[in-house]
């Protein structure tokens, strides 16, 4: 039996091994969330914390460790299966959300958008966080923005994962790019893990309040019109972008791009932003235009999800210390964890 922790998105993961069958174990080739499947329950949420599994029943419970509320999801499943049942098995792939580190715009308050700027020591410090959360979830692909703030995340992210793969930029801009960077050896190709960067994911074009301080942004406009412009749905700033058009590239990009890989069973890791992420999630968990804009992002806090029978099905949300402040927080996920609570009393 292997003993695997996610710090806080999903919480401790324990698998067991038996009868030939093993879930998310180190030193057993590719990993793969798929094997959950293999006779588990699954209890994927935010308790309090802790974790168990059962040699007998083949059975794991996952456990959050920091915030007040579980999500059961039961696979029953016979611990040995024939060739023709696996095939008729639903293949599942993770996918993971990161907003980036803090910048060193966001530390100095100015509206950055696609102004393409670094991160700060913290902003850092949050990417390394971040990687160790999702240490031992498994990625094949990672996708970011063609922003370095979220590279940067990503790359630093990966530093802590536990299979040690070199993330590795694919670059396809030209036809010598693309033949400058190839690898030649296909062992050190398997130890590597494909970057695709897309500008289709980077933050919204916040037009002629890129660069601007909030405050003085605030004392031009009026504060009433500068609220309006960033948390309004389709009215967008001076020669900028609204989250509507935002979400119009972000999720084309992502249906066209992403969700196929997904469906092919890869698992995903997304570095990028806090409109283009909200605009992803909108999409994922079918929020209003009037749920999206109550969405907020914290920098460098991962969000799992499963894809599933084509569903996705969100796996970890971090506790935050308040309800409203926890990574992605809507009325909706407020009822839904209270209903919850209610259920564990």
């Amino acid at each position: 039996m292997a003993a695997t922790t996610i710090h806080q998105a999903v919480g401790t993961l324990q698998s067991c091994r038996s009868n030939g069958n093993s879930g998310l174990c180190p030193g057993y080739g590719h990993v793969s969330l798929r094997s959950v499947s293999k006779g588990f329950k699954v209890d994927v949420g935010l308790l309090r914390g802790g974790s168990y599994c059962s040699k007998k029943r083949s059975t794991c419970v996952i456990q959050a460790s920091a915030s007040h509320a579980t999500v059961s999801d039961a696979v029953s499943a016979p611990s040995s299966a024939n060739s023709s049942d696996s095939k008729k098995k639903t293949s599942e792939a993770a996918l993971i959300l990161i907003r980036h580190g803090e910048s060193m715009w966001n530390e100095k308050n100015l509206f950055t958008g696609c102004v393409d700027v670094p991160l700060t020591k913290k902003g850092v410090e949050e990417a390394v966080e971040a990687g160790k959360r999702i240490s031992n979830i498994p990625v094949d692909m990672i996708y970011t923005s063609s922003l370095i703030r979220a590279q940067m995340t990503a790359m630093l992210a990966m530093t802590q994962h536990r299979r040690k793969k070199v993330p590795t930029i694919i670059h396809e801009e030209s036809e010598q790019a693309g033949a400058w960077s190839q690898i030649f050896s296909e062992e050190t190709n398997k130890q590597c893990i494909p970057v695709v960067t897309a500008w289709q994911l980077n933050e919204r074009m916040y037009g002629e309040l890129q660069g601007l301080n909030k405050q003085e942004t605030a004392d031009r406009y009026g504060k009433e019109q500068v609220h309006e412009w960033r948390r309004s749905y389709d009215i967008p700033p001076p020669n900028g972008e609204s989250l509507e058009m935002c979400a119009e590239r972000a999720v084309a990009y992502f249906k066209e791009h992403i969700e196929p890989q997904l469906a092919g069973g890869k698992n995903i890791m997304i570095a990028a932003h806090g409109n283009s992420l909200r605009s992803i999630i909108m999409y994922l968990d079918k929020l209003t235009s009037q749920e999206v804009i109550s969405l907020e992002l914290s920098t460098g806090i991962p969000m799992l999800y499963i894809f599933k029978e084509g569903k996705f099905i969100r796996r970890g949300s971090p506790a935050a210390p308040t309800e409203a402040g926890v990574y992605a927080y809507t009325k909706t996920l407020a009822q839904y964890r209270q209903k919850l609570d209610n259920m564990v009393q």
